[in-house]
């Protein structure tokens, strides 16, 4: 499965990252390409252990079942799939500062490796491995870059 502890996958995404525009048309959902990119880097702020989210009721009930069909394949994420409270993104944002601050985060997180994944859980998913966080960061930032055809 594609994760980003792998560095081909890591550097795939990041070149994807900087090939989004202003322009790019919005396939599906309701944020701007900054908006989404600001998303992605407060998710992989999560996985890096910058910032801890509460664990949603909802997650408490249903997140471990989801979890498994999330990260044990390669199938692309859902559109229009629900947002955390707390990854909503809806002020405006500089297109090149969030390309910028995510390339960080995603080059951070694959430099790291799985000792330096947070053990904090995920506020829908609950506990999570390293290898479980690669592998839904990676398909997080791809659901959110095919989302504006990049």
């Amino acid at each position: 499965m594609k994760n980003l502890f792998e560095p081909v996958h890591a550097t795939e995404l990041t070149e994807r990252v900087g090939r989004l525009r202003t322009d790019s048309a919005r396939l599906w959902g309701k944020m701007t390409a900054p908006q989404a990119m600001a998303h992605c880097s407060v998710a992989l702020e999560w996985a890096v252990g910058d910032t801890v989210s509460p664990r949603m009721l909802v997650g408490r009930l249903f997140g471990g079942f989801v979890k498994n069909m999330a990260v044990r394949n390669d199938d692309p994420m859902k559109r229009n799939a629900p947002t955390a409270p707390d990854l909503r993104i809806t002020d405006e944002r500089e297109l090149a500062t969030e390309q910028a601050r995510l390339i960080r985060l995603i080059d951070r997180f694959s430099a790291g490796g799985p000792t330096a994944c947070t053990t904090n859980p995920h506020a829908f998913f609950g506990p999570m491995t390293p290898d479980e966080w690669a592998v839904l960061m990676y398909k997080h930032v791809d659901h959110h870059l095919r989302q504006f055809g990049v």
